[in-house]
């Protein structure tokens, strides 16, 4: 082949122009014989087929490019389409009913990604906008949406622990009979299948040193109950929140962790204040290295499943109630609630002090004061007789 390109532009460039003989040109000569003839026309031929081939060269060429600009614009076009619906939202405020579920552990990303499939919002990437330039945080649980939502609107909603559903909140100083009530509720499951895993003795979920007793062991914070599938499921849940809280704060291991929480749940129980939890710790601590009665009514009270206001005379002095502190010394035998980290930090680490009594003097402040000798403790008992305190 490039022999006869070479032959054919050899050829050409021997002729003469396309406008005619020049001045001066001579006429070609005749063929000499009929053999120079032939090979004149076999030229021709051959002349003919590589312009052909040439030209087809040339236009499958041009058909390729046009082909691949026509891809090319048709996926331009494809883009701007995407990229417009995508940088679209949803008007609001939307119609009908949804319930979302936004499960434990889960990102923006993946919520997004949910929410669009959903039908509630349109863009993901508009909706993870929307968090980030509010610096919202979303929380677990099933909330009620509506379809067609814009997504400021939405995250809103996400970002409201009230509006969530089927979410379990474990708050300090709460007694296990109120935390597992709230979650047979919340989570739709049998409240006596919790009461088969409490009454089980809990061997697969606490602590040895637990001994067996729940109280105290479940961390405060929220649980998405309603996506867990059993009770014991809920339960182990809440007491590996507690451990990781524990190993946290620094807690000392073995016996001395549930000594920690029994301390803590008390003096939560008796103050509820951050401010007084460290006297409170000192004041148990004190009385125990004088072997002191603690005196507590708020043990007495959970001995009997109370409160400590409908505690009576003959309930102060039944000794059979083993967490009636008044006449049994030492600690009672498990915490009597779930105390929270400032509570536990306090018990870990309480102020120095040689206090022996406190009465909380304003029962609506929660005002407390302390004193060393008993003396200092009937005159503050005195002095505010009159404001229904507790006095210790």
């Amino acid at each position: 082949m490039a022999d006869d390109f070479e032959e054919l532009f050899g050829d050409l460039t021997d002729q003469p122009a396309a406008n005619g003989p020049q001045p001066g040109s001579l006429p070609p000569m005749p063929p000499k014989s009929r053999k120079e003839m032939r090979r004149r026309r076999d030229r021709g031929r051959r002349h003919v087929i590589v312009a052909i081939v040439a030209v087809l060269v040339v236009l499958s060429l041009v058909v390729g490019a046009g082909a691949f600009g026509y891809v090319q614009l048709k996926h331009w076009i494809s883009a701007r389409e995407s990229d417009s619906s995508d940088t679209a939202d949803y008007p609001g405020p939307g119609s009908g009913s949804v319930s979302f579920t936004v499960q434990s552990g889960q990102g923006v990303a993946q919520i997004a990604s949910n929410l669009v499939r959903a039908g509630i919002v349109k863009s993901s990437g508009i909706f993870a906008t929307a968090v980030s330039s509010n610096n919202s945080t979303l929380y677990p649980g099933t909330y009620a949406l509506k379809y067609r939502m814009s997504s400021a609107d939405v995250v809103k909603i996400l970002s409201d622990q009230s509006k969530a559903k089927g979410l379990l909140q474990v708050r300090s100083g709460e007694r296990v009979s109120d935390v597992l009530g709230q979650a047979a509720k919340l989570s739709g499951i049998p409240a006596s299948e919790f009461t088969a895993v409490i009454d089980a003795g809990g061997t697969t979920i606490l602590p040895a040193e637990a001994n067996g007793k729940y109280e105290g062991w479940f961390g405060p914070g929220s649980y998405d109950v309603k996506a867990m599938k059993s009770a014991t499921a809920i339960i182990k849940a809440m007491v590996d929140q507690r451990i990781e809280d524990l190993d946290t704060l620094g807690a000392p291991q073995g016996a001395q962790r549930e000594r920690i929480l029994i301390i803590a749940s008390i003096a939560e129980s008796e103050v509820n204040s951050d401010a007084y939890y460290g006297k409170v710790s000192r004041v148990i601590l004190n009385r125990l290295g004088k072997n002191m009665p603690l005196g507590m009514d708020t043990t007495v009270a959970y001995g009997l499943g109370i409160q400590a206001s409908a505690l009576t005379d003959a309930m102060l002095s039944d000794g059979s109630n083993p967490y009636n502190t008044r006449v049994n010394e030492g600690l009672p035998p498990t915490p009597i609630s779930n105390p929270g980290d400032e509570a536990l930090r306090a018990a870990m680490n309480p102020p120095a002090g040689d206090w022996l009594y406190f009465v909380t003097t304003d029962m609506k402040t929660g005002e407390t004061k302390f004193a060393t000798t008993e003396d200092e403790f009937w005159k503050l008992r005195e002095e505010y007789k009159n404001s229904n305190s507790n006095a210790n």
